[in-house]
């Protein structure tokens, strides 16, 4: 028994060296957005990004964890990326014809834009 978890434990540490040896980056960008709509319009879209392998945006704390490859793509890439689609990613703010495409709950104040609208017109 002790030599089977000794080699799930071996496992585990190799897979994890080998990610680390892929480049991959983990990445924590905040966002605004705040339904379900939101999540599933950026964990299917932002896949499609160079470089992104995984995708969780994490409502609770309006936050997008992102797992990229360092050599493919940049925090800031995925900043305006996410803007694209609508969304506020850190400081940049969304496209503004973007956040029209989206569905009616992802335009409330709160979800795609900041709190006062007036300053970013």
């Amino acid at each position: 028994m002790r030599k089977v978890l000794l080699f799930l434990l071996m496992i585990v540490t190799l897979g994890a060296s080998a990610q680390a040896d892929k480049g991959l980056a983990e990445l924590s960008i905040k966002t605004n957005a705040v339904c379900d709509m939101c999540v599933k319009t950026i964990e299917t879209e932002l896949l499609y990004e160079k470089g992104v392998k995984a995708v969780k945006v994490d409502l609770d704390q309006n936050i997008i964890h992102v797992t990229a490859d360092a050599k493919k793509t940049d925090v800031e890439k995925l900043r305006k990326a996410i803007a694209k689609l609508g969304y506020a990613a850190d400081e940049v703010m969304p496209d503004m014809a973007a956040r029209e495409s989206l569905p009616d709950c992802c335009k409330k104040e709160g979800c795609g834009l900041p709190a006062n609208k007036e300053e970013h017109k």
